[in-house]
């Protein structure tokens, strides 16, 4: 098969499509034609020897989610057929013709949306989702401070806010990608400066001055004495990503005086049976969304196996809104 891979460690210029042998199914897992596989921040890490993945799975082949076409059953699979359109999560090489999941881990795409559309689901949607309900406890009517409104996670959360009744709050640096973000139910958008990223008095202001219960973070270091300030009392903050450092100051004593909760989360490294759960989490919540149109994927563009390098470059520059989705 064909698969996206990273011929040593370093940028862009080290992504090339090759030859790779098949995969195949081992009990328990199901064998996938991939149609569609979403590129994410991850992978460039994993490209510069950052972030490598869990044991047993390539570090040369990325991929942490795909749509595609069931092609072959292990045994005992009982769930799945040939021919079933699914959509999961993956520890990686699912940038490639072919890849392996086990099958509890595979959703139904939804009747309407395209393979990019369904490759652009499952990492930013389970990713929002347990971040905002699992780790986050989202109550409907809460103020929720979403940054880096233009990701594709952020994307998702922000419709899954205002789905369950609460109020997205996003701050990002670009004021096109704010509006942008208003399209999908982002109520207060908040500029940020490159330098010195300001937004907890704006939050304080649009919140009445209590703050906001929870937040989510995938910038990290930088912003966390603002996300901080920022907090209401006794709120959460969920930490997604390190954009912005992975090293900070952090205020013992505002954190004690807010009675304030920090999370860290990533779901790549987790057990299988706790990957599973947030799969049928979002399952349950989240499918019923997507099918009623309620929420949707974002897709900045997508482009062929060939285009990876070009993904990789168009994410490194911050310049996309949304998924950029690569079609096998």
């Amino acid at each position: 098969m064909r698969a996206v891979t990273f011929t040593g460690k370093g940028g862009p210029e080290v992504v090339a499509v090759r030859e790779v042998e098949d995969p195949a199914p081992a009990r328990g897992e199901v064998l996938v034609r991939v149609r569609a596989a979403a590129l994410n921040r991850a992978d460039l890490l994993q490209r510069r020897g950052l972030y490598p993945p869990p044991r047993g799975t390539r570090d040369d082949i990325p991929g942490l989610e795909l749509a595609g076409e069931v092609v072959r059953c292990g045994d005992g699979v009982t769930a799945w057929k040939p021919g079933d359109r699914v959509m999961a999560i993956a520890a990686g090489e699912a940038q490639a013709e072919l890849a392996v999941v086990h099958e509890r881990m595979l959703l139904p795409v939804p009747e309407g949306l395209s393979w990019e559309e369904a490759g652009a689901i499952p990492e930013a949607f389970l990713t929002s989702h347990d971040a905002l309900f699992t780790l986050g406890g989202l109550r409907p009517g809460w103020p929720v401070l979403i940054h880096a409104a233009g990701s594709g996670i952020a994307t998702a959360a922000i419709q899954l806010v205002k789905a369950a009744g609460a109020v997205a709050l996003g701050t990002s640096r670009s004021p096109e990608k704010l509006e942008r973000a208003g399209a999908l139910g982002l109520a207060h958008g908040i500029r940020v400066g490159r330098e010195e990223p300001r937004f907890a008095d704006e939050v304080k202001r649009l919140t009445g001055g209590r703050g906001a219960p929870l937040v989510l973070d995938f910038v990290g270091a930088s912003y966390l004495p603002e996300n901080l300030a920022a907090l209401a009392p006794g709120g959460r903050i969920v930490c997604i990503g390190t954009m912005g450092g992975v090293k900070g100051t952090l205020d013992l004593g505002l954190l004690l005086r807010s009675r304030a909760t920090v999370v860290g989360t990533v779901l790549r490294p987790r057990p299988l049976e706790e990957k599973i759960r947030a799969t049928q989490e979002f399952a349950r919540d989240g499918l019923p969304l997507l099918r009623a149109g309620r929420v949707r994927p974002v897709l900045d563009r997508a482009l062929p196996l060939d285009g990876a390098r070009e993904a990789h470059e168009a994410m490194e520059r911050n310049d996309s809104f949304g998924k950029l989705v690569l079609t096998a």
